[in-house]
């Protein structure tokens, strides 16, 4: 997967007190995605933009759009990513 294609697929990242909290608490980060992506589809996503391996992914479609929740391998690479995409 190209950059472009990933550009496409992750939106932005989906920034709460709630969302903020799973960053320390799950090392999960909320993006808002292409409605029409799906979990591997977004896990290379993340993965070509972010440098970043992910652990698992969870969606979910809300009034807003779709939303994936995506864990990594620890809190520390959740922290990292989340400083370098201005989440914290």
């Amino acid at each position: 997967m190209n950059v472009e294609q990933a550009n496409k697929i992750i939106i932005k990242p989906h920034i709460t007190e709630k969302t903020f909290a799973m960053v320390e608490n799950e090392s999960k980060i909320c993006f808002v995605v292409d409605r029409t992506a799906n979990k591997m589809q977004i896990a290379q996503a993340v993965s070509t933009l972010y440098d970043e391996n992910v652990t698992n992914v969870n969606t979910a479609r809300t009034i807003y759009g779709k939303k994936a929740f995506v864990r990594f391998e620890s809190v520390e690479k959740a922290r990292d990513l989340a400083t370098k995409i201005g989440m914290l």
